[in-house]
């Protein structure tokens, strides 16, 4: 079973790279992973919804849960399971942007982006939360299109960096013994 989906994981890959990748998506997707670098654009929009005092509950949450998800994904899981770029296994595969210094399970991009895009779509008006977890998608997307992760890498980070949101948002709730609602403007 584990080599099934070893091969799935490879094989969705070149497909996407044989099938997809063109010079007018391949710019895009560069630009789309440059915005989760280092999770830029989310500390971006943390700092901005820190500054209004309206908005600084949903700011801080957002800085925990990129913090968490962090923690989580970039020290723990992948110092734990150390697996090997997809460009370095899966044959005829190439990466877009070169080769990566860490591991590739799972995808730290993704997680940032779905543990922020998580807070951001509960406590922003439903506009914006969408639209940010549509952001975190196509990171997430961009990831495997450029070549650097695996299907499994990614889908492991959007599940980790979503419950890292989720774990934010019920302490947040605990510990200030007022519950968070959503806003539906």
């Amino acid at each position: 079973m584990t080599e099934f989906l070893i091969n799935l994981d490879g094989s969705v890959l070149l497909w996407l790279q044989n099938n997809l990748r063109n010079e007018i998506l391949t710019p895009f997707f560069q630009a789309v992973t440059w915005l989760g670098d280092k999770g830029k654009i989310w500390i971006l929009v943390t700092i901005v919804l820190l500054i209004s005092k309206k908005t600084r509950s949903i700011g801080i949450m957002s800085a925990f849960a990129l913090i968490f998800a962090s923690v989580f994904n970039n020290i723990i899981l992948k110092g734990f399971f150390d697996r090997t770029r997809p460009y370095d296994v899966v044959e005829g595969l190439t990466s877009v942007i070169g080769s990566m210094k860490s591991s590739s399970f799972p995808s730290g991009h993704t997680s940032s982006s779905f543990a922020a895009a998580t807070v951001l779509f509960h406590g922003l008006p439903r506009r914006y939360g969408i639209l940010f977890m549509v952001l975190a998608a196509l990171i997430a997307f961009s990831r495997m299109y450029l070549g650097v992760h695996y299907p499994s890498d990614v889908a492991v980070g959007a599940l980790t960096g979503i419950a890292s949101g989720l774990a934010v948002i019920f302490l947040y709730n605990k510990i200030s013994g007022i519950p968070w609602k959503k806003k539906t403007e």
